[in-house]
């Protein structure tokens, strides 16, 4: 299993989107317990991105909701990690 790494920025992200929309709250959890088990499963549609996010990944929340990661190399206990980078809408986090 993954380990989780929350940024300061998707914490404070988080905070101001929980503010906003309470109701994501749930979803927002949910997503991250399937990304910890696994980043791949289908129903995240977690996908690469190129451009200025190059080397990052984002999965889905819900219709519109992202959240942008990318893998760490912990060398130390042979695994990788998982950095969470932001979260908001698909225009916010694009």
């Amino acid at each position: 299993m993954n380990q989780l790494v929350w940024s300061k920025r998707f914490i404070k992200a988080v905070k101001k989107l929980a503010k906003r929309q309470p109701d994501l709250v749930d979803k927002i959890e949910s997503t991250l317990e399937i990304l910890e088990i696994n980043p791949y499963e289908p129903s995240l549609r977690t996908h690469k991105l190129k451009g200025d996010l190059d080397g990052t990944l984002s999965c889905s929340v819900d219709y519109d909701y992202r959240i942008v990661f990318e893998f760490i190399n912990i060398e130390e206990f042979n695994r990788k990690d998982i950095l969470l980078l932001s979260i908001g809408s698909h225009d916010e986090v694009y």
